[in-house]
């Protein structure tokens, strides 16, 4: 991360968005963007950014997610007053963190090296971004199947396709992100 200015949040954007994707309680998909969620986790992060302690990729991206779930929690608390049930909650911070490391679990590397922690944390950036780029019922299946974990009987479902289908969304959105990332690996060479 450099040091010589301030860090360069927008680059943390699809990765914010895709994590604030999997977050945003179901009974407020209609009600709240997950861009706009991301958007007001970015301009909190900019009006604390003296609070940053971290001198890493890996530790920036941790402040975000942080700002992102206290975002999450706040909104959630804010259209759901007086119907809760604090019996089936789970902390909104610990399922951020949880499918991050899903995420993370994507690009399995080895962190033996810093040079190998900010590849693995530029991968990931990638990795979002070409997640975010996917068609929306692509996007939707690879992220409740990969990320979220559901089986896919119960992603068909959600989604009101047959778990065949399903699965061709699955895979030709695996195919369109390898595909993605692949090119931007060999664009990325040929500079």
């Amino acid at each position: 991360m450099a040091t010589d200015g301030p860090p360069d949040l927008e680059r943390y954007r699809s990765y914010l968005r895709l994590i604030a994707r999997l977050h945003v309680p179901a009974a407020l998909r209609g009600k709240l963007d997950p861009s706009d969620v991301v958007q007001d986790a970015l301009v909190k992060a900019l009006q604390h950014l003296d609070q940053l302690r971290g001198r890493t990729e890996a530790e920036l991206a941790a402040w975000l997610r942080q700002i992102l779930a206290t975002t999450l929690a706040n909104l959630a608390r804010d259209w759901g007053r007086g119907k809760r049930d604090a019996g089936r909650e789970v902390p909104l911070e610990q399922r951020v963190h949880d499918s991050s490391a899903r995420l993370e679990a994507v690009l399995a590397a080895d962190q033996t090296s810093p040079s190998l922690a900010a590849s693995r944390n530029e991968g990931l950036l990638r990795l979002a971004a070409a997640v975010e780029a996917l068609p929306d019922a692509q996007r939707e299946a690879v992220t409740l199947y990969h990320l979220q974990q559901w089986p896919l009987d119960r992603v068909a479902e959600h989604m009101g396709r047959t778990p065949a289908a399903v699965a061709g969304l699955i895979k030709r959105g695996l195919k369109q992100i390898r595909t993605a990332l692949a090119d931007e690996s060999n664009t990325g060479e040929n500079r």
